[in-house]
């Protein structure tokens, strides 16, 4: 049976049954290009020459890396989706146990209402920068009422929407893109105050890899969600494709967009800048990033009520939404007035949770072959083991993280072996994935 985005989706986080299914695996393509061709994207990449440090040029590579890993992360996520048919963070009740699932699910709920309110915060302020009268608060309200009703549709209206922002926004930011190409010569002219046209300090290399790799990393917890309805024969392996090259290349395109403004306007005023750089153009482009907003936080939004259903929330779909919505308007408001470092804490944050949690959850899929629709919907209420390992997995990479505001010894103790950059993410992520694949092994080994 076919779906259609006319109608309220009914499913929550049940299992999806084949006659429910529909749909081939090209869409994922879609549904993350539109969502990464983002007003955050397009401000990693002004912060990329403005704030930490590199000329375009150096920019360039360690963007291309950062979001190249980040697509992995995404695309062999996105890929569970099919034969499992369960939302991304029910699945991961088959490594941790439905009650020791429950922290995780909250973890995910707060980062999923972090990442609506920053994108509620961007889209706010680009409606200003084109209708500069209209009042900031009345925007984002307006905003977060429009995302709402597509979220209250559901997944096929999502696709639908997403489908039609890939190419609304794919020409909107290509024109960007073509401006900023055609000063070439001048933005990679240009050097940071706090950077050299010679080199490229490890310390801002770390900093810039991070940050574009936490931000589409960060959409892992979100995939099997737009991809739990695909046939169970749909291949996995065209999932995983497809959601990489979907959401990578639009990353990458927007971060070098705002890394060529950013280094031609030297401005923080990003949608100003932005508006002046493009000329007659400008208001399409600031139009473009308000649509940007919506599109990434139709998937915030959808994402956090099933996130609120997984930590067995006794209420609608549509409820949920409407709650974190509500949550993330609230926080809105709030970090409005400061929000350059609100969203810079944020990124840098993340990724903290997402990590050791996403090594145990791809091993225990991919490597151990434990993860299957019977352990996910029957899973134990808890595995200690595996929580323990997550647990232990951060505490090791304490003395590698460098969070923005200083905490302390022993954060950050041993960072300076990666010239003062976070890689504590990647540290815990391979701890985690590595101790929970000898522990599985082990226990088979010598069970009686």
């Amino acid at each position: 049976m076919s779906g259609s985005a006319a109608t309220i989706e009914e499913l929550g986080i049940e299992h999806i049954p084949e006659d429910r299914r529909h749909g081939s695996a090209g869409r994922v393509f879609t549904l993350w290009f539109a969502a990464n061709l983002t007003i955050a994207d397009y401000v990693i990449g002004v912060l990329c020459v403005l704030a930490f440090g590199l000329t375009v040029s150096q920019s360039i590579p360690v963007l291309i890396l950062g979001n190249a890993l980040g697509g992995l992360t995404l695309g062999l996520s996105a890929a569970m989706g099919p034969r499992l048919g369960f939302p991304q963070m029910l699945s991961s009740r088959s490594s941790f146990g439905r009650r020791g699932n429950y922290p995780l699910g909250g973890l995910n709920w707060i980062s999923t209402v972090g990442w609506f309110t920053v994108n509620t915060i961007l889209g706010g302020e680009a409606v200003l920068a084109i209708w500069p009268s209209f009042n900031f608060y009345a925007a984002m309200v307006l905003l977060v009422a429009l995302q709402v009703i597509i979220a209250v549709y559901g997944h096929d209206f999502i696709h639908l929407f997403e489908k039609i922002m890939s190419l609304v926004l794919g020409v909107l930011f290509l024109g960007v893109l073509l401006l900023g190409l055609a000063r070439l010569d001048a933005a990679l002219s240009f050097v940071p105050a706090n950077g050299s046209a010679a080199t490229a300090s490890f310390g801002s290399i770390g900093v810039v890899l991070a940050v574009s790799f936490s931000y589409i990393m960060a959409w892992s917890p979100y995939a099997s969600d737009y991809s739990r309805y695909l046939p169970v024969s749909t291949s996995g392996r065209r999932v995983a494709v497809y959601a990489l090259i979907g959401g990578a290349t639009a990353s990458f395109a927007l971060e070098l967009a705002g890394a060529l403004v950013g280094s031609l306007t030297q401005s923080f005023d990003y949608f100003q800048a932005l508006k002046t750089f493009s000329g007659a153009f400008g208001v399409p482009a600031v139009v473009a990033i308000i649509l940007g907003a919506m599109a990434a936080n139709a998937l915030n939004i959808y994402t956090n009520s099933l996130s609120a259903l997984v930590l067995d929330v006794k209420a609608k779909r549509w409820v949920t939404v409407i709650a974190g919505s509500l949550v993330g308007l609230a926080l809105s408001i709030i970090g409005g007035a400061n929000f350059e470092s609100f969203y810079e804490n944020f990124l840098l944050i993340l990724d903290y949770w997402i990590t050791p949690w996403l090594g145990i959850v791809l091993v225990d899929y991919y490597v151990l072959r434990r993860t299957t629709v019977e352990s996910s919907a029957q899973a134990p209420a808890w595995n200690f083991p595996a929580l323990g390992i997550y647990g232990l997995a951060i505490l090791l990479s304490v003395p590698f993280m460098v969070p923005p505001t200083s905490i302390g010894s022993p954060v950050g103790l041993l960072s300076g072996w990666f010239g003062g950059a976070d890689f504590s993410y990647y540290i815990s992520f391979a701890l985690a994935a590595v101790f929970y694949y000898l522990f599985r092994k082990s226990r088979h080994r010598f069970r009686p």
